[in-house]
């Protein structure tokens, strides 16, 4: 191996090493925290709504909901989690690159991705019997045998998977097939967190059993069933099947009013400056539209904005953060990279940390503000922003 081959394979052995490793938070720069005794105690309260036989799914696609592909997975694969779920091959390959071991489903495969997702050991999500077939051509050309594949029937959420109309012609191809197995069938509920519709929610999961049971007993051997996301394993956990998919309840999230999970990310920055303006001074930020108090008002600047996921709606007040134990609006239009907050009155200095969103704001209250919901906020935080696990 050449010098520089040394060099490169060294650096990304670093790099891993640092995704890793497990540290105590001491610096200045922004950085979204990942609570390791937050994560485990969501980890364990789902886990205790299972089955001993019941395996687990976590899903760390979109980077981990924002919270760090990589280093999520790495959590997830040493607290016993059976499989891993991603949306596209290229966050499989990433995992795999990292040292992941677990098995990963990818849950949107496409229908041009299945040599690299061959060449890194990842099982594809099948919704239809167009990708079926490719991926059996591409089985065929390397003269591979039951290859590891998840069916995915369609049973009300209409967006991908089998119609009840296309099973015979599922079957019938399945029963000449020889290149593929079929680890699992699942299916996506798509109001299980609403009691409005747990009625649509019960004929969801009983279509999906008569669907899945056809398709097994044409196999002749039984898939393991999934149907349950995170606000199934709460609510409906009678429908467990042999395995559930856990998405945003291991982040935080909670589909019961009033039961709090863990928070597992915290967003904190330092702030960059502070400044005392008087009322002659002007305006405050991009559109002049931070006005200055009559008695003055004394702004912190912190380096986080519209580019780091602090939505722009935030602005002119809408937005409020923790300092020092109290919120404070924002003040005037937030900037790409930057904002400025009121802190009119308060003790604030250069250095002092603000949290974003975490135990205070929660995640919630944030997506509350916005109109939005959890998992859009978390998957906006970019990759710039490093992510720090902490205990």
């Amino acid at each position: 191996m050449s010098g520089s081959s040394i060099y490169f394979v060294g650096a990304y052995i670093c790099k891993i090493y640092s995704y890793l490793c497990i540290m105590y938070i001491n610096s200045d720069f922004s950085r979204l925290e990942i609570d390791l005794k937050g994560c485990l105690d969501n980890y364990k309260y789902f886990r205790s709504k299972l089955e001993d036989t019941t395996k687990l799914l976590v899903l760390v696609k979109a980077n981990a909901y924002g919270h760090g592909a990589v280093e999520f997975a790495s959590l997830m694969e040493n607290a016993g989690a059976d499989y891993l779920a991603v949306a596209y091959p290229v966050e499989g390959i990433e995992l795999r690159q990292a040292g992941i071991k677990s098995p990963i489903i990818v849950l949107t495969a496409g229908t041009d991705s299945f040599e690299q997702i061959v060449n890194y050991g990842l099982e594809p999500g099948i919704p239809n019997l167009f990708s079926l077939k490719e991926l059996c051509a591409v089985l065929a050309k390397r003269g591979m045998r039951d290859f590891p594949v998840h069916i995915k029937l369609d049973s009300g959420m209409h967006r991908l998977g089998f119609m009840t109309d296309e099973l015979n012609e599922l079957e019938d191809f399945l029963k000449d097939c020889e290149y593929v197995k079929v680890k699992s069938l699942y299916s996506h509920l798509a109001a299980s967190d609403d009691p409005d519709h747990d009625a649509f929610t019960h004929d969801q999961v009983a279509l999906f059993k008569k669907n899945a049971d056809f398709i097994s007993e044409s196999l002749g051997y039984k898939p393991m069933y999934h149907v349950l996301n995170s606000a199934g394993i709460e609510r409906f956990p009678q429908y467990q099947f042999d395995m559930v998919r856990l998405g945003i309840g291991i982040y935080g999230v909670s589909a019961i009013p009033g039961n709090t999970l863990a928070p597992v990310a915290s967003f904190k920055c330092k702030v960059l400056q502070v400044k005392t303006l008087k009322p002659g001074d002007g305006t405050i930020g991009y559109g002049r539209h931070g006005k200055i108090a009559s008695e003055g008002t004394v702004i912190a600047t912190i380096p986080v904005g519209y580019a780091d996921g602090i939505d722009r709606h935030l602005s002119r007040g809408k937005g409020r953060f923790s300092i020092n134990g109290h919120r404070v609006p924002t003040i005037g239009n937030i900037c790409m990279d930057m904002c400025m907050l009121d802190v009119t009155g308060l003790d604030v200095k250069v250095g002092d940390t603000v949290t974003i969103f975490g135990e205070d704001p929660t995640i919630v209250e944030l997506a509350d503000v916005l109109g939005t919901i959890p998992y859009e906020i978390l998957t906006s935080v970019p990759r710039r922003i490093e992510r720090i696990i902490v205990k």
